[in-house]
């Protein structure tokens, strides 16, 4: 259909050749007028990946920066300009799959501001360090076995240098600060619900004399959860990039998770097991310590009054302190009265932090059936694959999901009735009770992702539908197309549109995600870092036109020797 309209169709591989770091095919897209152009990178009909690109004048900034996690379907196009030229990176929380790249891009040259939230900069701050660690760890296991195998080595993703030097970055404001960046951008960040610390992102853009305001929903929380507030809503926008995680779906009605919880809790103990709750460290696991206090508080285990609840999470006992820290600024109405009371809302008689390895090794020793909390959510990395080795063969035990699981991920397998699964090189029998917990969602269902879109006063010109699966981010498009009037759109990675003209520059198809060896993929990686070097290398140069004669000669006998050593 865009073909016979006559609009220029591409794969996002063919905008990687024409657009990437290149100062002349950016004025082939938009021959004169006021540059203003936003293309759409990661989680684009995916999920997870989080990541736009947005240009306004001189200004190049990044909103979002995450990882992709689980199984995507689609090359991902990397932002049109080297990571050395982008200034700023705006966050909207602080989850692996909305910030987990900002190492890798540190590593090749990224040294701009990062702008956040007061609590997502405390909460990347640990989030990062643990990316970090567990990329190196788990290129260490792989090392270990190639090494044993004869096969090449492989590099982690990136390394925990990178994660303490991207953190120097950060720069923390508070909800509905307005904050002027440059000449061109302005932006405020506004309480969305769906973490502590998660916002929706306004940005007012300038560039000449047309003025835009562009929102990025983020991850839209889902109402009535422990703890945070519900999400706020903003009036005004010229155009949306809008989330439709759960853009088909409705949350079950009427769920007590309190209750719930209760019953598989008194379940499990009463078979003498354990009950193993995969749980993301940050948000989940505080939310279920807010209902296992009041499960404690009202008394509503018989039998097992002291029955002991352990966090096996060095990340999530650090996110916990991070809560403490930030009550006045996230905490709801119910939790700020306990909080009045002297009431700690996520502590309670009974509860166990473990840090060591020996403190997470200790809790399987043990044979008194208890509540292990542990990440990650997924299953997918972290101390949780150990407690799911130790529990899942035993039929008296429980495993209860408590969040997403993405496609691929071991936490989806085993909910989908794996008989069997694979974890440390062994094979292991599914015997455990596996539960989940409805309705415990982060993220709006369609009716809210419908309020929030629709508390515009005015229509925005466009809605952009992303974070979504494949088919989610369509049927959602045309939902609020045709049943309530917004222009919209699901763009696919390496879409570009104009901003200040409203009008596409380029609209992509999906690429079918390639999948390399590990070999290539090492090749890739490592002659990656040697090119974003490069870039760097003549960001700088650029950038000491002006210095004295005597300086830019020593700086080129630098370069030169450098190159003499290794034009080989």
């Amino acid at each position: 259909d865009m073909e016979r309209s006559g609009m220029e169709v591409s794969t996002a591989g063919d905008i990687v050749g024409e657009y990437r770091g290149s100062e002349k095919a950016g004025r082939k897209l938009q021959k004169g007028g006021p540059s203003m152009r936003l293309v759409f990178c990661g989680a684009a009909h995916e999920v997870t990946g989080s990541c736009h690109f947005l240009e306004v004048g001189p200004t190049k900034l990044l909103v979002d920066c995450g990882m992709e996690q689980g199984v995507n379907l689609y090359e991902n196009l990397e932002p049109p300009v080297p990571y050395s030229e982008i200034q700023l990176v705006l966050l909207t929380h602080s989850h692996i799959d909305h910030v987990g790249m900002l190492p890798y891009i540190y590593a090749r040259g990224f040294r701009g501001r990062i702008i956040a939230t007061e609590a997502t900069c405390d909460l990347c701050n640990i989030m990062l360090k643990d990316s970090a660690h567990i990329q190196e760890t788990e290129a260490e296991w792989k090392n270990r076995k190639a090494r044993r195998a004869g096969r090449p080595e492989v590099p982690p993703l990136y390394e925990m240098n990178d994660a303490l030097g991207v953190l120097e970055l950060f720069e923390p404001y508070k909800y509905g600060e307005i904050v002027k960046l440059d000449d061109q951008i302005t932006v405020r960040f506004t309480d969305i619900g769906h973490l502590l610390g998660s916002a929706s992102i306004e940005i007012w853009m300038k560039e000449g004399d047309v003025e835009k305001k562009i929102v990025f929903s983020g991850d839209i929380g889902n109402k009535n959860k422990p703890l945070i507030r519900d999400p706020s809503y903003t009036e005004e926008a010229d155009y949306a990039v809008m989330e439709s995680t759960y853009g088909n779906r409705y949350h079950k009605k009427g769920v007590n998770h309190v209750e719930d919880l209760a019953r598989i809790i008194q379940e499990t103990l009463d078979r003498g097991g354990n009950l193993v709750i995969p749980a993301f460290a940050v948000g989940r696991t505080q939310e279920i310590l807010y209902f296992m206090r009041k499960i404690k508080e009202e008394k509503l285990i018989k039998g097992h009054d002291d029955f002991e609840v352990y966090v096996d999470s060095p990340l999530a006992v650090e996110a916990t302190q991070v809560f403490t820290k930030n009550i006045m600024e996230c905490y709801d109405e119910e939790a700020m009265d306990l909080v009045n009371r002297g009431i700690n809302p996520i502590g309670f008689p009974g509860l166990k932090l473990s840090i060591t390895s020996e403190d997470s090794k200790n809790i399987n020793f043990d044979m008194t059936p208890k509540v292990i909390i542990s990440a990650a959510g997924m299953c997918d990395a972290g101390r949780i694959r150990h407690h799911l080795k130790h529990n899942l063969w035993r039929p008296e035990c429980t495993i209860l999901f408590a969040g997403y699981q993405a496609v691929g991920t071991l936490g989806r397998s085993l909910l989908e009735g794996a008989q069997v699964v694979k974890l440390f090189g062994e094979t292991i029998d599914v015997e455990a009770h596996i539960e989940k917990l409805d309705g415990i969602s982060g993220h709006a269902d369609m009716n809210g992702l419908i309020t929030w879109v629709s508390a515009f006063k005015e229509k925005p010109s466009q809605v952009f539908l992303v974070h979504g699966d494949d088919d989610v981010c369509t049927s959602f498009a045309g939902l609020l197309h045709t049943d309530y009037g917004f222009e919209t759109a699901a763009p696919f990675s390496g879409s570009v549109y104009d901003l200040a003209a409203g009008a596409w520059l380029k609209q992509t198809v999906g690429v079918p995600l390639r999948r390399e060896t590990e070999r290539q993929k090492e090749n890739r990686t490592i002659f990656e870092l040697l090119v974003a070097a490069g870039e760097r290398l003549m960001r700088v140069i650029r950038k000491n036109r002006e210095c004295a004669n005597k300086d830019i000669k020593k700086f080129t006998a630098d370069v030169n020797a450098l190159c003499d050593k290794w034009d080989l």
